[in-house]
């Protein structure tokens, strides 16, 4: 029986199909549960930074420790066009689901690493190094995992629910880090400041990589989309796919860096920049920070499918336009206006939040619409995690460092400029919503 749902699952693609949880949820959890582990496991390298950080990175200075941490941070986004490389240059030839599987393994084992891992007192140098190169491991991961995922996604979903379908990545993204949130409260909660810096750090590394193994149980269990299937059986993998790429999807990579730019800096400007914008600027109390920030992030999750839902009635191209505008016209003026108080905090989180979720909600769809079959994962991973090292991948640091200078509002200026030209990418973009996949 589990079989024949698969079959379906993978086969579906009649616009007019009705969508129900028989036929969705199979490939909606395949696709999505390695999101919630990779990104827990990712983003509790910043939630405990402070913690395991000058372990690690001794120095004398706090701030310096610190951002000696967040270049590690850097380094693990500088790998990840490798992994958009490997990763999207192995799915596109051996499968949507050995790419899967793959990926959630990278991120287990450097997890598992990092919470057993001796810190400088006990090794030396080995113990920076070690963290270098788990993150870099991660890294790769990360990287080979938002191409994998999206074109799984994209290619299990009916054409009419494509967008309902890509809506469930970012929402399990979201789901990750507000599962990292909690823990992060509930163990500063439990253990003195003393307790966490000896062992408490260590606890949602090893829960992460735990939490891995479930996600390789349920991605292992799925079927091959049937667009993937169909190409591989008619024409099978093609012989030079970087130049396969280079020379007949141009246009589609230009595209790929301009939809891509924005979002790049979006979604750590919100994530990770509010709260402590907040704390240093307005003197909020942490609590209140990062509880507005964790019940935005709460409401972003929940909006995600439903924003998927509107694309595919409405179209890609309103959305996209709508989240550029939105930046470019309100972004410096609605961030100025952040106090101490959880309402307006909550306030300015929401508007970043659910503006930015009119993207990534379909972002799966828009780029896998983009690319033939035979190039997909590569198209989609390679440009985007570029994309994503250069300018997400240097936000934490560069945040960090305008704030020590006290210029941290040049950072929104920076943004600001990265909206205007995805607007642009976004205005001449074609309408792709209903384009077939094969």
């Amino acid at each position: 029986m589990a079989n024949d749902a698969s079959t379906v699952v993978g086969t579906h693609s009649d616009p007019a199909a009705p969508l129900t949880l028989a036929t969705a949820w199979r490939p909606i959890i395949a696709g999505s549960i390695g999101n919630t582990i990779e990104w827990f496991d990712w983003s509790i390298y910043t939630a405990f930074a402070l913690y395991f950080g000058p372990q690690f990175f001794p120095s004398d200075s706090e701030t310096a420790a610190l951002l000696a941490t967040f270049g590690v941070f850097a380094v693990g986004f500088g790998m990840r066009p490798v992994g958009g490389l490997l990763i999207g240059l192995f799915n596109d030839r051996v499968g949507r689901r050995a790419a899967l599987t793959l990926t959630i393994l990278m991120m287990a084992l450097p997890s598992l690493v990092i919470g057993l891992l001796p810190t400088y007192a006990s090794i030396g140098i080995a113990a920076p190094i070690l963290m270098v190169l788990a993150r870099m491991v991660q890294g790769v991961s990360v990287g080979g995992e938002y191409g994998a995922a999206a074109t799984f996604l994209a290619e299990s979903a009916p054409r009419s629910r494509r967008g309902f379908y890509s809506g469930f990545m970012f929402f399990s993204i979201a789901l990750g880090l507000l599962f990292a949130s909690a823990l992060a409260w509930l163990l500063t909660s439990m253990l003195s400041k003393e307790q966490m810096i000896d062992y408490g750090w260590r606890i949602p590394f090893l829960i992460g990589s735990l939490g891995s193994f479930v996600g390789l149980w349920l991605r292992r269990s799925v079927a091959e989309p049937e667009a993937f299937k169909q190409q591989k059986l008619h024409a099978g993998p093609v012989r030079h796919p970087l130049r396969t790429l280079w020379r007949e999807h141009p246009q589609a990579l230009r595209r790929m860096v301009g939809i891509s730019l924005l979002g790049a800096f979006a979604f750590y400007l919100f994530v990770s920049y509010i709260p402590v914008h907040a704390i240093r600027t307005s003197g909020a109390a942490p609590t209140v920070a990062y509880a507005a920030s964790t019940l935005a992030l709460a409401i972003f999750m929940v909006s995600q499918p439903l924003f998927g839902m509107f694309s595919d009635r409405w179209g890609r191209r309103p959305q996209l336009i709508l989240f550029a505008l939105g930046y470019l016209l309100l972004l410096y003026p609605v961030i100025s206006m952040i106090n101490a108080s959880f309402t307006t905090i909550l306030a300015v989180e929401l508007f970043g939040l659910l503006f930015y979720g009119l993207y990534s909600s379909i972002a799966p769809a828009v780029k896998a619409e983009l690319f033939s079959t035979d190039v997909r994962a590569l198209g989609i991973g390679l440009p985007y995690n570029l994309v994503v090292a250069i300018f997400g991948g240097t936000t934490p640091y560069l945040m960090t460092w305008l704030q020590s200078l006290g210029h941290g509002d040049w950072f929104l200026f920076y943004v600001s400029g990265a909206a205007l030209v995805s607007l642009v990418a976004f205005w001449r973009m074609p309408e792709t919503n209903g384009q077939s996949l094969r």
